[in-house]
């Protein structure tokens, strides 16, 4: 691995983070920094690809405008309010 050089502010937080023991070294507490990287763009992939699918979903079932969906509710409250 080739050497990495680090902003002041996160090497003198690496450097606190071992030296308060929760990291056994500084290669260690990187490692953990790429892990959370890794996890939040396996993240965005994942958000990215559910956004895809609603697209897809919404093409073959119809859109819904706002005032559709609003008038919706609107007969769905008032049916339950003379339920009542």
């Amino acid at each position: 691995m080739e050497d990495v050089t680090l902003p002041p502010e996160l090497e003198r937080f690496a450097a606190e983070a071992v030296a308060a023991g929760r990291y056994r070294d500084m290669s260690h507490a990187l490692a953990a920094g790429l892990r959370l990287l890794q996890q939040a763009e396996a993240e965005v992939v994942a958000f990215v690809a559910s956004l895809e699918t609603a697209r897809e979903e919404a093409n073959d079932d119809g859109w819904y405008s706002l005032d559709e969906v609003m008038a919706e509710a609107d007969e769905i409250i008032a049916a339950k309010r003379n339920v009542a």
